[in-house]
């Protein structure tokens, strides 16, 4: 752990829960946390050289992920006025929104404490509607919806608190089915393929241009879980984090963020891990 990343913050911004990181394609490392300004930009430094976003868009930040064309999508699944997910570009200028503010529903156009988006590279894109709804929606590029898959239960195919998504190189889609203690990997048309338990209670996920899946679970493990995307093997872990979001840079630094303020309650914080 570099104990030094990221550098103190400015007057007036504090840490607040930091549920999920991610990186643009300029290696700039990004924290959705639960304070205001609720987007902070960090250089590969840790110095601060950003920040935006208000409760305008997000209330209860949670779900944070960069996009292939550069883009980010991010949720809020806040119980009075979120269930909404919106897209930005990297200075925060809103490009597209879903859900209706305030309002759950089931219906194509309506959510219930989404999670997290993963999008394919020709724009498809799939949402964890995770914490209340345990289902996975998929839409087109502009939006549109387009099927879904996923009811609550334990069995093949079902989903209890489906709170992390990614699609790995093969177009598979990987959702981690947090409180069965599993990741569930779909075709992306929603066919059950197969399910890895070995990556402990999946809070969030990352795989990185190595084809290594990343798991950050901060409820049962208190750790990192990395493996092979292909197959499922573990090969590593990596200690010092209570991570319910992880992301990796293309040096293979490993950066998590926390909810928790760790096991000696000293922060809210994202961390940064030196690949050796």
């Amino acid at each position: 752990m570099d104990p030094d990343w990221p550098k103190p913050l400015p007057d007036g911004i504090e840490w607040g829960q930091v549920p999920n990181v991610t990186i643009d394609q300029q290696g700039f490392i990004y924290a959705f946390h639960r304070a205001d300004p609720p987007v902070l930009k960090f250089d590969q430094e840790g110095n601060l050289v950003d920040s935006f976003g208000s409760t305008d868009w997000v209330v209860t930040p949670h779900g944070f992920r960069v996009t292939p064309e550069g883009s980010i999508w991010g949720t809020d699944y806040n119980r009075e006025a979120g269930h909404t997910i919106t897209k930005i570009d990297t200075d925060g200028r809103i490009l597209l929104r879903l859900g209706a503010r305030g309002f759950i529903g089931t219906s194509p156009n309506t959510f219930n404490g989404p999670t997290d988006v993963a999008q394919a590279s020709d724009g498809t894109f799939f949402v964890a509607d995770g914490h209340w709804n345990n289902r996975i929606v998929k839409f087109d590029k502009n939006g549109r919806y387009l099927m879904e898959w996923g009811t609550k239960g334990a069995g093949q195919g079902e989903l209890n608190v489906p709170h992390t998504i990614v699609i790995d190189s093969r177009g598979r889609v990987m959702v981690g089915d947090r409180s069965n203690e599993r990741i569930q990997i779909f075709s992306q048309d929603g066919e059950y393929l197969d399910e890895w338990d070995q990556f402990g209670r999946p809070s969030g996920m990352f795989i990185d241009q190595n084809d290594m899946l990343f798991v950050a679970d901060y409820e049962k493990l208190r750790r990192v879980t990395y493996g092979s995307a292909a197959s499922g093997e573990v090969m590593g872990f990596i200690e010092g984090s209570e991570p319910e979001g992880v992301v990796v840079d293309a040096d293979g630094n490993v950066y998590t963020g926390e909810v928790t303020g760790g096991q000696g309650g000293e922060g809210r914080i994202i961390r940064k891990f030196i690949k050796q």
